[in-house]
């Protein structure tokens, strides 16, 4: 063989070697642009059209962005205050069925859009659980600022409840935290995505492709995995923590919860960790379930010492008439998928009408 068919050859190998890694990085940056910028959904209902007080206000984040909010006071009487945290593609108009339950319990509630959400403008780089940790710390700092709070709780839902748990941790202004259908790190995030877009990568492949994924999509705000993980995070928090997920969530699966409990129990044997597996439940709208409300009433009522007894607070919260709220038209299609939310098929594919983005690198709320 000549010198000229020997490097021909040491070409081709190099070629087909470096192929796979070529391949994987373009899945990575197409993945990044089209599934990292969520469709925002401005607020349709306000707090009192369900009858609930309120104050529209604004809360400074850390990098200077003014998140709209809602402050829903328990009344003039000094009482524990609940930060709700939404999830992907929501608006804070759909944490009011939680603000209607822990209202009647006696909480005061403070609900906001997350950057990139609801009446905020777009953001200029790719969101994560990242964002969401930092804008729930800023709703407990707003929180810490009233003089009728006493003690500070944390509720989020799905992307918002893994960003709850990130902000919670070495937080010593958060005094409990409630997540609900929370993902448990960033890489089973991005797995899970390929699934529910359909993609027929097999496990082999999809895990170092996730792996890969995960840390592209995460380079434009320079944040490390382990900052973002809520496995992490919640192995951290010292405060009482409570799970909750439908046994027959469709887009994070249940065993996320058993991820992070086990993470928990493990790293602190002795915190309070309660978790609640409802039969039959889905992703969004747990909050329908008597039980349900009940739970997170008294687990709040009990962490946070008050403003009631947590029997008592579990029998204000269960009777409370908490529904998912009527969705505008251009969001109808929306209640046909599992949980109440877009899934993620065709995420490398599928396009807004007024975008070439394409929603979810995580899940909505």
């Amino acid at each position: 063989m000549s010198r000229l068919h020997r490097v021909r050859r040491a070409g081709v190998i190099a070629g087909l070697t470096t192929l796979p890694f070529a391949l994987a990085y373009r899945f990575a940056l197409v993945y990044r642009v089209r599934a990292g910028y969520p469709h925002r959904h401005p607020s349709t209902w306000t707090p009192d059209e369900l009858g609930l007080p309120f104050q529209e206000i604004h809360i400074p984040s850390t990098d200077g962005v003014a998140l709209p909010a809602w402050f829903i006071p328990a009344g003039p009487a000094f009482a524990p205050g609940v930060v709700l945290v939404h999830g992907w593609e929501s608006a804070r108009d759909r944490t009011l069925p939680h603000a209607q339950i822990l209202h009647a319990a006696g909480f005061h509630v403070l609900t906001f859009d997350v950057r990139g959400h609801g009446a905020n403008l777009p953001e200029p780089l790719p969101m994560s659980v990242g964002e969401y940790a930092a804008d729930a710390r800023a709703g407990v700092v707003a929180m810490r600022g009233r003089s009728e709070v006493t003690r500070i709780g944390l509720l989020g839902h799905s992307m918002g409840a893994a960003g709850a748990l990130v902000a919670a941790a070495d937080n010593p202004d958060v005094d409990a935290v409630v997540a609900v259908a929370a993902p448990a790190d960033p890489y089973r995030l991005t797995r899970q995505t390929f699934r529910l877009a359909r993609l027929p990568i097999p496990d082999p492949i999809a895990w170092p492709l996730a792996w890969l994924t995960t840390r592209v999509y995460l380079k434009p705000r320079r944040h490390a995995v382990s900052s973002i993980s809520a496995t992490r995070a919640i192995r951290k928090i010292g405060v009482p923590v409570m799970l909750a997920h439908g046994s027959d969530d469709a887009v994070v699966p249940a065993a996320h919860l058993d991820r992070l409990a086990d993470a928990r129990r493990r790293a602190q044997p002795g915190a309070v960790t309660r978790t609640l597996v409802v039969p039959g439940g889905q992703h969004s709208w747990l909050y329908e379930l008597p039980a349900y409300r009940a739970a997170i009433a008294r687990f709040l009522a009990e962490s946070l010492g008050g403003p009631v007894s947590p029997d008592e607070a579990a029998a204000l919260a269960a009777p409370v008439d908490a529904r998912r709220l009527p969705e505008p038209e251009r969001l109808a299609a929306v209640d046909r998928e599992p949980g109440g939310i877009r899934s993620l098929i065709g995420i490398l594919g599928r396009r807004h009408a007024s975008s070439d983005r394409v929603a979810e690198p995580g899940f909505p709320g």
